[in-house]
C-alpha cells in the first residue's frame, strides 16, 4: 500500500493559467486605454490648437518699430576684422513709439558703449548672438523705462 500513495505524491500539481490570462488582458486593456487618452488628448495634452490660434500670427495690432541707425563700431587690434556693421530695429508699445523715438540717442549711446565694452572674442563668436542681443535689449529698457520697448531686432551685424 505504501507504493500506491508514492507516485501521487511525487506527481507535481498542475498550475492554474487563469491568473496569468487575466493579467495578460487587463494589461492589454489598461495600455489600449492609456494610448486612446493620450493620443486624444485628455491627457498630456498641450495647448489646445483651437482656442489658441495654431499657425496664426498673435496680433500685430498695438506693436510698431522704431528703426535706429546703423551704427559702424571699431574693433581692437587683437581682432581678425577691423570694424563691425550693426543695425537694428526696437519693437514698441504702440502708444510708446513717439517716446522711444526721442530716445533713440541714448539707445545709440548705451549700444555703442556696450558694443565697445565687450570682448572681441565674443563678438566673433556666431553661438554669443543670442547672449549679445539679450543685453543689448536689457540696457534698452532701461533707457526707455518699464513696458516701452517689447524686443530688439537686429537686421545688421557684419563683421569686416
Amino acid at each position: 500500500m505504501a507504493t500506491a500513495e508514492a507516485p501521487q505524491e511525487d506527481a507535481p500539481k498542475k498550475r492554474s493559467k487563469k491568473p496569468l490570462l487575466i493579467g495578460l488582458v487587463l494589461a492589454i486593456l489598461l495600455g489600449g486605454g492609456g494610448f486612446y487618452a493620450t493620443w486624444s488628448g485628455m491627457i498630456l495634452a498641450g495647448e489646445d490648437s483651437a482656442e489658441h490660434g495654431e499657425g496664426k500670427p498673435e496680433s500685430l495690432a498695438g506693436i510698431a518699430f522704431v528703426p535706429l541707425e546703423t551704427m559702424v563700431v571699431s574693433l581692437g587690434k587683437e581682432s581678425g576684422s577691423a570694424h563691425l556693421r550693426f543695425t537694428a530695429q526696437v519693437e514698441v508699445v504702440d502708444t510708446a513709439a513717439a517716446e522711444v523715438t526721442l530716445l533713440v540717442p541714448r539707445i545709440l549711446d548705451v549700444l555703442n558703449s556696450y558694443l565697445r565694452a565687450i570682448d572681441v572674442a565674443s563678438i566673433e563668436d556666431p553661438q554669443a548672438m543670442g547672449r549679445l542681443r539679450a543685453q543689448m535689449l536689457r540696457r534698452i529698457q532701461i533707457v526707455t523705462g518699464e513696458g516701452r520697448v517689447r524686443d530688439l531686432l537686429i537686421t545688421e551685424f557684419v563683421l569686416n
